[in-house]
């Protein structure tokens, strides 16, 4: 019995002892990361840039190519052009109607075109003239100043 009696009195007075408190950052998993992300870097920067391409030349013709393509422009003072001629919003639809019964194809694109100071209200307009004028697809082309 006195082997019992000398572990009892050590087990009452055991205490759970707390780790200290650690004050240093463990900063390996961060250098990891930015070594991955480095990595990564070094192999993608490579790529951003643009690699030259000799495309092949063909003899293939547009298929309108025969055909100048309708242009409308408008320039900064909000006129209005068809084909260099100038032609004011009222008088747009007609003329456009006329030129769609002379060119018989639903599916012609019209190009138009304007300048970077046209107003945003003006090009908007042209648009819904077109459509109404039977012109639904048009293509947006800025001109150089």
């Amino acid at each position: 019995m006195g082997m019992n009696s000398g572990t009892a009195v050590y087990a009452g007075k055991r205490r759970h002892r707390r780790r200290p408190v650690m004050a240093e950052i463990n900063v390996t998993p961060m250098v990891d990361v930015m070594l991955v992300l480095l990595i990564i870097f070094m192999i993608s920067a490579p790529m951003l840039v643009g690699v030259p391409i000799d495309m092949p030349q063909t003899q293939a013709k547009h298929l309108d190519q025969d055909r100048e393509p309708l242009t409308i422009k408008v320039n900064e003072k909000g006129q209005v052009f068809v084909q260099d001629v100038e032609v004011s919003l009222d008088e747009l639809v007609p003329k456009l109607k006329a030129i769609a019964k002379t060119r018989k194809n639903p599916d012609e694109r019209v190009e138009l075109q304007g300048v970077r100071d046209a107003k945003y209200e003006t090009i908007a307009k042209v648009m819904g003239l077109l459509q109404k004028g039977g012109f639904p697809k048009m293509t947006l082309r800025h001109l150089p100043e």
